[in-house]
């Protein structure tokens, strides 16, 4: 009996470990450069209104991803099985567009370039082209190292970078609320008038919802190999995980905010990481430039790691003839060359694409989970497809009013939806086309009882 005992409390302990790794990892593919610059800024922006737009934030860049990694439990599909459900077509695309731009496209060469700029520069002093191309041979080696084995991404980000990081990260923040005074500054812009919409709106843009429908699959399938188990324990397990990296997130967000509300003149800063560095060399002297960049470069090799990781599995998926390992060699190629090279030349197609997947991201995570209970009795089907067809369409037309075409007339007809100059005019008719597809959803329930 006590050898059972034992081997039953090992077992959970071992099962609790992976847990905490698990949401470790999590949080580290989640907390990138980006990450990392956008609260202090919203911090200095929002002066004496640093509660609410901190709020607003909050719900934008935790809430949002942390339904989604929630969504593909419940699921227990990756991305273009779920986003399938409004039509296989339409699901290959938007499956493939988000990989790509939040993989070799965009963002996986923007975790080197953003390390090399901001953590790099400012110490060698040159920011040449043969500089960038060893940093970024460098970078790109380790993670590609990293993502070797999929298996063991989970120990490589949960039990060694992600400590790293949230320890500097303390170190950071600690000394900065402890050594610089309390400000009383104004708030400026939206965040005046509306403060708690314009942090929302800043946590939104940080497009983690997007990201989290990539890593979700990823961690369902680490946590249904490692005692997980199968169905609702992988679900528990699995909300379980995105719980505690969505608290350790807010935790993270809120002191890095409140650096940006405390450091001097914190108005007078454009960007966050020049706020950040000068913070971190106020309260450190000239170490504290190295603390800053190796908070940046570990930042972004976790989310490198996680990227490569996730969007190889999800093209080995597509294209099962090439393996998991070719198509690392090929997107780690890809993204040094468009390190190296800069980003300016793919920011211009990018940014517009990443623009018009997130509402639709957005979509499909919220109406999955509200939908959820009625998929118990009906698959839900027009629920789904009416909202995220509507979601869809609008956020083509916003994108492209935004590029030049049709400006005028787009914005025109658009402008009646509440919300549609914060960029959110698309909520309020997905939640009707969402409605109407209930409607008929059930109707058609009603029909076959």
């Amino acid at each position: 009996m006590t050898q059972t005992v034992n081997e039953d409390s090992t077992g959970r302990s071992s099962s609790t470990a992976v847990l905490i790794a698990t949401a470790l990892t999590l949080f580290s593919m989640f907390f990138g450069a980006g990450n990392l610059i956008f609260p202090p800024i919203m911090g200095a922006s929002a002066g004496t209104n640093f509660a609410p737009a901190m709020v607003g934030f909050l719900i934008g860049s935790v809430a949002l991803p942390v339904i989604s990694i929630i969504t593909i439990a419940l699921s227990g599909t990756d991305m273009r099985d779920l986003v399938s459900r409004a039509g296989s077509a339409f699901g290959l695309v938007f499956s493939v567009l988000v990989y790509l731009s939040i993989g070799a496209f965009y963002a996986l060469p923007r975790t080197a370039a953003v390390s090399f700029s901001t953590a790099v520069v400012p110490i060698i002093g040159t920011k040449s082209l043969v500089a960038s191309v060893v940093f970024c041979l460098v970078f790109f080696g380790v993670a590609f190292y990293l993502c070797w084995n999929p298996g063991n991404i989970i120990d490589s980000l949960g039990k060694v970078l992600t400590p790293i990081l949230l320890g500097l990260l303390v170190l950071l923040v600690f000394l900065c609320l402890a050594s610089l005074p309390a400000s009383h500054d104004a708030p400026t812009g939206e965040y005046a008038s509306t403060p708690l919409a314009a942090g929302l709106l800043e946590g939104y843009m940080t497009m983690d919802s997007i990201a989290a429908l990539a890593f979700g699959i990823i961690v369902v399938t680490s946590l249904g190999h490692t005692g997980g188990g199968i169905g609702a324990k992988v679900v528990r397990r699995t909300s379980t995980a995105a719980i505690i990296a969505g608290a350790l997130l807010a935790v993270v967000y809120v002191g890095l905010g409140l650096v940006g509300h405390v450091i001097p003149n914190a108005q007078s800063y454009t960007d966050g990481a020049t706020l950040l560095a000068d913070a971190a060399q106020m309260t450190m002297g000239w170490p504290g430039q190295i603390v800053f960049g190796l908070i940046v470069l570990t930042a972004c090799m976790t989310t490198a790691v996680g990227l490569i990781a996730a969007t190889s599995e999800f093209f080995h998926r597509l294209v099962p003839a090439i393996p998991y390992r070719t198509w690392m060699i090929i997107f780690t190629i890809i993204s040094f060359v468009l390190a190296s090279a800069g980003l300016n030349s793919v920011l211009a197609i990018a940014v517009p694409i990443i623009t018009f997947l997130y509402p639709i991201a957005i979509a499909v995570i919220l109406i999955t989970i509200t939908s959820h209970p009625l998929r118990l009795a009906t698959p839900a089907l027009w629920t789904f497809r009416l909202g995220t067809w509507v979601a869809a369409a609008w956020s083509a037309l916003t994108t492209l009013a935004q590029v030049g075409v049709a400006t005028d007339a787009i914005n025109a007809a658009l402008a009646w939806s509440p919300l549609q100059a914060l960029q959110l005019g698309w909520i309020l008719p997905t939640v009707v086309a969402a409605a109407i597809g209930a409607c008929i959803d059930a109707a058609a329930l009603r029909r076959s009882a």
